[in-house]
């Protein structure tokens, strides 16, 4: 699985970059089969290309997996995120059934999972989803390096 699992990961970076580059908050997400590893989606942030506060990449993936599938649940499908997601997205995760989320970054301010809402813990979600912090340290660079531009652009802003 170690090469499956380095595919799946680096496909996220890839569309976190894509992200960064388009000036959105760099997150990429990718949906994959349980068992085999394949790729199903891979999405992005697109919140400012949308104007859509709704379009994380992790809706997009979901959405994008459902209509692939035609289907509303994704029983033997499971998520790599280069964040943490937001509670809204931990939800959505939980409403679409995936088997598994891993991450690979932590989000202090806003995360769902670990941090705030803790969704997988609750009794209110109905699904229960095994979730993994799966660190690995060019997901928080590329948030850091993307906020980092973005105080700077603040501040020489006249």
């Amino acid at each position: 699985m170690e090469k499956k699992e380095s595919k799946i990961i680096k496909k996220a970076l890839q569309a976190a970059q894509k992200a960064f580059q388009s000036d959105e908050v760099p997150v990429g997400a990718v949906i994959f089969s349980t068992q085999t590893g394949e790729i199903l989606t891979v999405a992005r942030n697109r919140t400012e290309a949308k104007k859509d506060v709704l379009a994380h990449a992790e809706m997009l993936a979901i959405k994008q997996a459902c209509k692939k599938l035609n289907c509303k649940f994704l029983n033997g499908y499971s998520m790599f995120v280069t964040l943490e997601p937001c509670t809204m997205c931990a939800a959505a995760i939980a409403w679409a059934r995936l088997d598994a989320l891993y991450y690979g970054a932590t989000d202090p301010k806003t995360g769902g999972v670990r941090q705030g809402a803790k969704v997988f813990t609750r009794p209110q979600t109905h699904h229960k989803i095994s979730t993994r912090l799966k660190a690995v340290p060019e997901c928080g660079q590329l948030m850091h390096h993307f906020f980092q531009k973005k105080r700077e652009e603040k501040k020489f802003k006249i």
